[in-house]
């Protein structure tokens, strides 16, 4: 009597499996996530506010420089950078904290059977509480200065989420080709340092001449920061910002997810 063959599961199914298991374990990589902040602010009376309170100087400084370098009115600029600011804070964090998930967790990944993805969900998790503390001042800046049009305000949320399905998608694929090549999170550093300048983040795409709207219209980044900046501006988001959100994000975790079924068992050898 002849057996049958085992079929090895698919690239698609691992992914899936890690992915399905990362979700069953939430309690694991959120405590993972929050003993991580408290780690870091450890004894410290204002603990995760001292964030609050440096992004709070920052956007109250950038406001008013480039507020009086750009010729804008203080009341309509300075919720402009500061939605951008904690928004792109957000991003670039757990993006580049994303491309060391896997490096730094080695010993967890060495000693326990754990699921891959939790240490990415764990990242991000992480910058979604410090994101928490700095809404409270987006959330000053709109009590004195008002928002337009409050029809708009329910949308923040699911642009919210599209802003972080698409990080988490970079910080799954970052986080594993870091693990390969060790080089990549500097690269990954001074790619965002130089995103941060060319994506509207301290201005709007309206605000650039004609012959530089090229800089927004082709940057994915403008798109994503404008799902949540734009309701809470009392703006409704653009179609294109929806559809170029909602595309990316499924073509990315696609990628992703492929990447992560893909070499998921290397990634303890190459930690």
């Amino acid at each position: 009597m002849s057996s049958r063959p085992v079929l090895k599961p698919s690239v698609v199914q691992i992914a899936l499996r890690d992915l399905a298991q990362t979700r069953r374990a939430w309690r694991l990589w959120s405590l993972l996530g929050w003993l991580e902040i408290r780690q870091r602010y450890a004894r410290s009376k204002l603990g995760p506010f001292w964030l609050t309170i440096s992004t709070g100087v920052l956007v109250a400084t950038l406001g008013v420089v480039y507020g009086t370098l750009m010729g804008q009115k203080l009341s309509g600029y300075l919720p402009i950078v500061a939605i951008g600011l904690v928004a792109w804070t957000l991003f670039s964090a757990a993006v580049n904290e994303g491309a060391m998930a896997y490096i730094n967790s080695a010993n967890y990944i060495r000693q326990a059977q754990t699921p891959r993805l939790v240490y990415v969900f764990q990242v991000v998790w992480r910058n979604l509480v410090i994101f928490a503390h700095n809404a409270v001042i987006v959330l000053v800046v709109l009590l004195l200065f008002g928002v337009h049009d409050w029809r708009a305000l329910p949308l923040f949320l699911p642009g919210l989420a599209l802003f972080v399905l698409n990080a988490t998608w970079i910080a799954m694929a970052v986080g594993l080709l870091s693990a390969r090549f060790r080089d990549l999170p500097q690269i990954i550093a001074a790619l965002l340092q130089v995103a941060f300048y060319v994506t509207p983040i301290l201005f709007r795409g309206d605000m650039l001449p004609a012959r530089a709207q090229w800089i927004v219209r082709f940057n994915p980044l403008g798109y994503w920061v404008d799902l949540v900046r734009e309701p809470l501006m009392g703006v409704f988001p653009s179609a294109l910002a929806w559809t170029v959100g909602g595309g990316a994000a499924l073509a990315g975790w696609a990628a992703a997810l492929a990447l992560t079924g893909r070499y998921h068992r290397r990634i303890p050898y190459w930690i």
